[in-house]
């Protein structure tokens, strides 16, 4: 089953589509930092979400894919507000409450979430030591590379609402994962990249939206925006939403959700490394500890797979 997956997915696609929500995604935590600086978060996701949409919704339409269809775009609408809205907008909500690293750390439990919520694969999945002991790992190894951060400031007076909206982010990411795996109609994963666009701008719909009830236009001038603003905001149109976004919804498709799933724990490994190499931070011993953790779990868990299929 694996092997006619890998054989219909195309290997060297699958490889792309991995470094893609591993490597690109992990960078995005560097650039939204930057733009944020410029752009209230609803008005960032408003910008972002919209303008990946309609650019892959024009390339779907020059392919002749099918973009139009009203049950595509409904499904689409559910996948969108589950997936990218909400997950998206939590995250910046829970930041009041708690600090970037709590949130990390919260954050990579959605590759957890997955497994817990993955119904049709518990038999799989719970009888796996690789995969079960692959999550903790990559769990702890996350805690780990935050865990010097979090001082006696850590936490909020109203922490607990932060905690909160995190966990609920988080079941939302994996509820949306799952829905777009197993609900998704034939004429879905024929047109994967028209629904990937519909649920890019039904999530920008609702930033939109929240963003115009905060005001968030006439708050800002956007000719002030610093170059390095925009840089940032077309890198994550680009490369965070337009590719690595739409690689992932294609990966649900082929790919098992809980293997798909540790860009959670991957996407902090980048974001350290970038920090290191590009932000000139330092790294500890027990961060250097938790990398190799993460490095460790995830492959538990894609052996897991590998084994399968042999």
């Amino acid at each position: 089953m694996e092997r006619k997956d890998v054989v219909d997915g195309n290997l060297a696609g699958i490889i792309i589509a991995y470094f893609l929500i591993y490597v690109v995604w992990g960078s995005t935590y560097f650039f939204i930092g930057v733009a944020l600086k410029d752009f209230p978060p609803f008005l960032l996701g408003a910008l972002r979400f919209t303008t990946a949409g309609l650019i892959l919704l024009g390339i779907c339409h020059l392919r002749g894919e099918q973009a139009f269809r009203k049950s595509l775009v409904m499904r689409s609408a559910i996948s969108g507000i589950v997936l990218l809205f909400i997950d998206m907008a939590v995250v910046m909500l829970a930041q009041r409450y708690v600090t970037s690293s709590f949130v990390a750390i919260i954050a990579s439990s959605t590759a957890l979430w997955i497994l817990l919520l993955d119904v049709p694969m518990w038999k799989s999945n719970f009888r796996s030591f690789f995969t079960i002991t692959g999550g903790i790992m990559g769990f702890s190894g996350v805690a780990m590379l935050y865990l010097e951060q979090l001082g006696s400031e850590w936490l909020s007076p109203h922490s607990e609402r932060g905690f909160l909206l995190l966990v609920f982010g988080c079941v939302s990411w994996a509820s949306g994962t799952l829905y777009a795996k197993y609900r998704s109609s034939r004429e879905e994963k024929v047109n994967a990249f028209a629904g990937s666009a519909w649920q890019m701008l039904f999530a920008g719909g609702m930033f939109w939206i929240c963003s115009l009830f905060n005001k968030d236009l006439a708050n800002v001038s956007l000719s002030g925006v610093s170059l390095a603003g925009w840089l940032s905001l077309v890198y994550l149109i680009l490369f965070g939403s337009l590719l690595a976004y739409s690689a992932y919804v294609w990966l649900l498709k082929i790919r098992p959700a809980a293997e798909v799933g540790t860009h959670a724990y991957v996407n902090p490994f980048i974001a350290v490394l970038l920090g290191v190499f590009i932000g000139s931070e330092k790294v500890t011993l027990i961060q250097i500890a938790g990398l190799l953790l993460i490095l460790i779990g995830v492959m538990l868990i894609g052996r897991k797979h590998r084994s399968r299929s042999s």
